[in-house]
């Protein structure tokens, strides 16, 4: 009534609060040119993760909050001297993937609130990431069961990432499971980039070290899409001679040729839900869940051998 507007700034000061977030991300290490150099910028496209940011910044601007945003290399072994300056300049942090180990993060959560995505709860800190066990279980059935493919793998991302590692487990145990053949190895290992994916296709069969499986599980969708590539660089048909899947379902996964069957996880809640149980953890003096998990599902498309996608229109694929 009497045109009172609160001052955000004044209202920190008093809380002893900045109303400032840090966000570390981990960037992909530069890959080695393909021949035709198709996935040049990849590193400079970070899908995933900028999809959750955006997500953290628009519930941080809901409560007030400014986001200081940093990265790191994955291969930067001496970034913890930059995680913790950045936590000095902010009241709390989120890391993405695997950005510090177990003991890292216990003596940076003496310093300040920390949340995780696709990492590891631990005693002082929160984790917020997708449901990797159930939705890996559900895929593994619907190529082996549904389409009756025998021999599958597992190309990989990041060998440490908490993700990569669950959706391994679940998918490689599920495919015995229902009496399929899982093939494994370090040739499998990917780095969740578009290039990566393409290279261990390119080996295998410059190689000629054996037959490739019916099926390729992908850790996410951008190594499927290197993989979808190299496979038809080869003159192989997808689905026709490997079926190829992902996982996070990015936009650019239904607008493909073949459409990319994938999971679908919430990638802007994540970033959501990890700023809300940080927020919680600063105002709460620490209370917070440790572990949450947000639903994902399965989206059947062409690349496993399912029909089409209604819901894209034909003149958005290809």
């Amino acid at each position: 009534e009497r045109g009172f507007i609160p001052d955000g700034a004044a209202r920190a000061l008093s809380a002893g609060l900045k109303e400032i977030i840090g966000v570390v991300i981990r960037r992909p290490p530069p890959t080695e040119p393909l021949g035709d150099d198709i996935f040049q910028d990849e590193e400079e496209s970070l899908q995933f993760p900028d999809l959750i940011n955006r997500g953290i910044e628009l519930a941080a601007q809901n409560r007030d909050y400014n986001l200081l945003v940093s990265s790191v290399d994955v291969d930067d072994h001496d970034h913890t001297r930059r995680v913790f300056a950045l936590a000095r300049k902010s009241d709390g942090l989120i890391l993405h993937d695997q950005v510090l180990d177990a003991d890292q993060l216990e003596r940076l959560s003496r310093q300040v609130p920390v949340v995780t995505l696709a990492g590891v709860a631990t005693p002082t800190t929160s984790n917020v990431g997708g449901d990797n066990q159930g939705s890996m279980r559900e895929l593994a059935r619907h190529l082996v069961s549904h389409h009756g493919y025998r021999t599958l793998a597992y190309l990989g991302g990041h060998p440490d990432s908490p993700d990569n590692l669950a959706r391994q487990a679940a998918f490689s145990a599920e495919v015995e499971g229902a009496g399929g053949t899982f093939l494994d190895g370090p040739q499998w290992q990917g780095n969740y980039c578009a290039a990566g994916g393409a290279r261990v296709i390119d080996r295998m069969l410059a190689s000629g070290s054996g037959k490739l499986p019916r099926a390729i599980a992908c850790a996410n969708d951008q190594t499927a899409l290197g993989v979808v590539y190299a496979l038809m660089q080869h003159g192989l048909d997808v689905p026709g001679d490997v079926a190829v899947t992902g996982f996070d379902d990015i936009p650019v996964a239904r607008h493909l040729r073949p459409q990319l069957t994938t999971v679908r996880q919430p990638i802007q809640e994540l970033g959501a839900t990890a700023f809300e149980v940080l927020y919680s953890m600063i105002n709460d003096a620490g209370h917070a869940p440790r572990n949450i998990v947000l639903p994902t599902r399965l989206v059947s498309r062409e690349s496993c051998g399912c029909r089409p996608d209604p819901a894209t229109p034909p003149w958005l694929v290809g």
